[in-house]
């Protein structure tokens, strides 16, 4: 089910063992492709192109897109109690955890009467996707909205694909989710379509475009992200899942196997990848996850995604080298079954997760951490879902006269070195005697 790459006896440098890492190219290749065409059928027809997108995708005709608010509160009171309580549980984890990434101002003292402040200030609105395909996710509705609430958003919009089994509605749970978190702006809509509504809006629906979108997705999704981007800010492109989990001898094989299939779940171009200097652990976690997918709810799923081109086992010399293809590979989750750990090594990754009691499960949902990571590789240049991404740091500079007169001649000196005399007479012009300017000439104080 799994293949195995066999890196062993090989010394590789960094662009080598990037080649080796096993990637599901071609989907990506295709999903930008008709990410694109749907971005841009949305952008030229609004309505009718979500509609059409809808009935073809979604099997659904006629729906509410914008979602009534007596839907919200129908929603809410239906909730299992135990969801309920659960999604609580879970949004006062995120929050407490989010509030930690709101920097605090601060102010630089540069000399007397020099002074610039660095403060964060939040985007107006945004639209946060949660998928909702192979299945729902009301834990992405907590992870989308609590970072953007604690970073003090001012309009959230949510889209969330209509549900046929539900008459077209938005999944009843995360409608849930969404009403007990306050959101009032949801949008049956989905994939690549959402994100092309959320970015250019749609008059007819009272959407209007917004600054930044957020969620995750599958590929499409994420490559809808990226025909949007520039137009809108984004977060990173959180695609179909990834797991890679580098472990020891000392590693439990049926923990590993499972989960490996845990992510596998999510979809068919989810990836499962095991990086092991262990020859017995491998061929353990091979016998062990065989009849475990197969007995899984998604077995079918879960087949297909250990058995696409995207999944591996790595069998490599030692923990160095499973460390740099680690950090070669940048997964979205990172799990370490190792007697020493050292995560401070593993540099690359959108979250780690150390030790046999910390699997992604737990950041799926009740960790405090957010679930919206980078895929694809990106976790070696971007972050995961926080508050930080609905902030932008704002420089505020504030000098006396005094202090600009402190450094006018080396202002005058940069401005002449680099031909733009008009920097420096803006300067210049601060200091002139006025006097002398009523008598027709001026010269520097």
């Amino acid at each position: 089910m799994l293949r195995t790459i066999d890196l062993r006896g090989r010394t590789l440098s960094p662009a080598e063992l990037l080649a080796t890492v096993p990637r599901a190219t071609a989907a990506r290749e295709e999903a930008l492709a008709t990410a694109a065409r749907i971005v841009d059928d949305v952008a030229a027809r609004g309505e009718t192109a979500l509609r059409e997108q809808a009935e073809r995708f979604d099997g659904v005709t006629a729906h509410d897109i914008r979602v009534p608010a007596a839907h919200l509160d129908q929603a809410l009171e239906s909730l299992d109690p135990a969801v309920r309580a659960a999604l609580e549980e879970a949004i006062a984890r995120v929050r407490e955890a989010s509030r930690a990434q709101v920097p605090a101002p601060r102010v630089t003292e540069l000399g007397p009467g020099a002074r610039v402040t660095q403060r964060w200030q939040p985007v107006r609105r945004v639209g946060l996707y949660v998928p909702g395909g192979k299945a729902v996710y009301p834990s992405s509705v907590v992870m989308n909205v609590v970072p953007a609430q604690v970073a003090g958003v001012a309009e959230i919009a949510l889209a969330s694909p209509p549900q046929r089994e539900h008459g077209g509605r938005v999944h009843p749970v995360i409608l849930g989710a969404a009403r007990l978190l306050g959101v009032t702006e949801v949008y049956a809509m989905g994939g690549a379509g959402a994100i092309g509504a959320l970015a250019h809006g749609v008059d007819s629906l009272g959407l209007v475009p917004v600054d930044v979108v957020t969620g995750p997705g599958n590929n499409f999704v994420a490559a809808a992200k990226r025909a949007v981007a520039g137009r809108v800010g984004t977060d990173a492109e959180a695609g179909a899942t990834e797991i890679l989990i580098v472990a020891d001898d000392t590693a439990d094989a049926d923990l590993v196997a499972v989960d490996l299939i845990s992510q596998a779940e999510h979809d068919e171009q989810a990836s499962a990848v095991l990086v092991t200097d262990s020859e017995r652990l491998a061929q353990d976690v091979r016998d062990g996850i065989v009849p475990r997918a197969a007995a899984t709810r998604h077995a079918e799923r879960v087949a297909a995604a250990l058995s696409g081109p995207q999944s591996a086992i790595v069998l490599v010399n030692d923990l160095d080298a499973a460390t740099a293809f680690s950090n070669a590979y940048a997964p979205e989750h990172l799990e370490l079954h190792l007697a020493d750990p050292r995560p401070e090594e593993f540099v690359h990754a959108g979250a780690v997760f150390v030790g046999p009691d910390s699997p992604v499960s737990l950041g799926d949902y009740l960790a405090g951490s957010n679930h919206v990571l980078p895929t694809g590789g990106q976790a070696r240049y971007s972050a995961g879902l926080s508050a930080a991404t609905f902030l932008r740091p704002q420089q505020v500079i504030q000098y006396d006269r005094g202090a600009l007169a402190a450094v006018r001649d080396a202002i005058v000196t940069l401005a002449e070195a680099e031909a733009l005399p008009a920097h420096g007479e803006a300067v210049t012009a601060r200091f002139a005697d006025p006097r002398a300017a009523e008598a027709g000439g001026s010269h520097p104080a």
